[in-house]
């Protein structure tokens, strides 16, 4: 349980959208770099974050990207000494941290953040651009078949947050739903079997509406075979 524990933030990270990062295939503000000094919280994230795909990125349920650097070390060991995980930032995230991983982080997870509260709203289902970004070209394979992938947050309270501050746990109302559980049930391809869970999930308030709809379709899908 990590009621009461602090966890500092190591790296606070933001990005702008870059148009030419992947030329003929789309634009991206993965590329983020930590920022010193206290930045606003606001309801669609950290001041100064930019995200490129609406559609599929930012938003609400996806205001901040929270990406644990315990996975850093055993990136490198399985895809080499890459640059770009010598420091936080590898995986677009906008938080990092040690000692939060998505074993111990469940649905519904609300963490004073800083002065914001913010909470856990679902996984990170990563794309073709953290594949590229990285220079990897199996990379998504490779995240979905671990699970390390990190979580994203909507915020509840507005307020403020700098590197070195402290993410607290202040209320967990879910605790059979680590993120691990969710994403191995709705991305990984965990489901078969597992129709009350899906149900559950379907309608489960604290979940992000676009994993809601994944969870109906899988559910739906199940009762056709």
């Amino acid at each position: 349980m990590l009621r009461n524990i602090p966890f500092l933030i190591d790296a606070l990270l933001t990005g702008m959208i870059d148009p030419d990062f992947a030329p003929g295939r789309g634009d991206s503000a993965i590329a983020k770099r930590a920022v010193t000094g206290s930045r606003r919280v606001g309801l669609l994230g950290i001041e100064g974050d930019a995200q490129a795909d609406l559609t599929v990125h930012g938003g609400r349920d996806k205001a901040i990207h929270h990406y644990p650097r315990d996975h850093y070390a055993g990136w490198a060991t399985l895809i080499g000494d890459h640059a770009l995980l010598r420091q936080a930032g590898a995986f677009g995230e906008n938080i990092s941290t040690t000692g939060m991983t998505e074993e111990a982080v469940c649905l519904g997870d609300r963490y004073r953040m800083g002065s914001a509260l913010v909470e856990v709203a679902q996984g990170r289902q990563p794309c073709w651009k953290q594949a590229h970004y990285l220079g990897v070209p199996r990379m998504v394979a490779l995240m979905v078949a671990s699970g390390r992938t990190g979580w994203y947050y909507r915020v509840i309270e507005e307020g403020a947050v700098a590197a070195g501050d402290a993410l607290v746990l202040e209320d967990r109302p879910c605790p059979e739903w680590p993120v691990a559980r969710l994403f191995g049930l709705l991305i990984g391809g965990k489901h078969r079997g597992e129709a009350e869970a899906l149900a559950e999930l379907a309608g489960h308030p604290l979940l992000a509406q676009e994993w809601r709809q994944r969870a109906r379709g899988l559910a739906g899908s199940a009762r056709r075979r």
